[in-house]
């Protein structure tokens, strides 16, 4: 006998992915009148079987102890080969025993004009050791290149380790890989930052605003010590760009003004 599925149904399911694509890549405001909750969604079976695969997972937070090694860690790494090195054999990261294959620091120029932040690994970056090889990194890279910048830029993230369901990295996750991305920052000593989506231009920032508001406004980025600073700039993150096209627009026109600030 043949069975029918509910349309209802089926529109619900196509709603909670596109939501959960929608919180992954960063966009949390939306241009409305007024305010909607959409909390009240069920999340889809995925994020159903992810959550309740980690729900025996007893979370580590970051504590000073794991801060500590990790400032000091980052602190004796004198280049960004021996900074990777460090990165590798940091234990103090709890994503490192979520499920994660190996530690993901870096890819491009070592002497890059421009340090490009994102969230952190996927699984193809996970299963290879570099950030942004998937999808969003291939359309990043071709983005760069119309841009003038390919061959200027250094590709990091704000944590090393990919995240269990690629789920967006914790404030304590990002906070103990924190002393690491500086010091890949002060290494570099970049003209101008990228940051790709909410979650990196949270974490570096250290502020609570949206992507929506910050894209496209330039910021500085000035480390504690050591007197190393640097114009940022937030721009919508590339996995978002592939649901929503149009977007590609506005991360075209900050390309631009990327290229711009960093020439002579």
């Amino acid at each position: 006998m043949l069975t029918t599925m509910n349309p209802h149904s089926l529109d619900l399911a196509k709603a909670e992915s596109l939501l959960a694509f929608w919180r992954d890549a960063g966009v949390d405001a939306c241009f409305e009148d007024a305010p909607v909750d959409r909390t009240h969604v069920a999340p889809p079976p995925a994020v159903k079987a992810v959550a309740k695969a980690t729900a025996s997972v007893t979370p580590i937070v970051a504590t000073g102890d794991a801060l500590s090694e990790a400032r000091h860690l980052a602190a004796g790494a004198d280049t960004l080969e021996a900074l990777g090195l460090a990165i590798a054999g940091f234990e103090g990261c709890p994503l490192r025993g979520m499920g994660a294959k190996q530690a993901v620091f870096c890819r491009g120029n070592p002497e890059a004009e421009v340090l490009i932040i994102g969230e952190g690994p996927g699984a193809e970056e996970d299963e290879r050791g570099q950030p942004f090889i998937g999808k969003a990194g291939q359309l990043l890279d071709r983005m760069l290149a119309e841009a003038g910048l390919e061959g200027r830029v250094f590709i990091t993230n704000t944590v090393f380790w990919r995240p269990p369901g690629n789920r967006t990295p914790t404030a304590a996750e990002q906070a103990v890989c924190a002393p690491f991305v500086e010091r890949a920052f002060a290494l570099l000593k970049p003209k101008a930052v990228l940051l790709l989506g909410a979650a990196a231009a949270r974490s570096v920032l250290t502020t609570d605003e949206g992507i929506m508001r910050m894209r496209g406004q330039w910021r500085e980025w000035r480390l504690a010590e050591g007197a190393v600073s640097a114009p940022a700039l937030p721009t919508l993150h590339p996995a978002f760009l592939l649901r929503q096209p149009i977007a590609k627009r506005d991360v075209w026109a900050d390309l631009l003004s990327l290229a711009a600030r960093i020439e002579p």
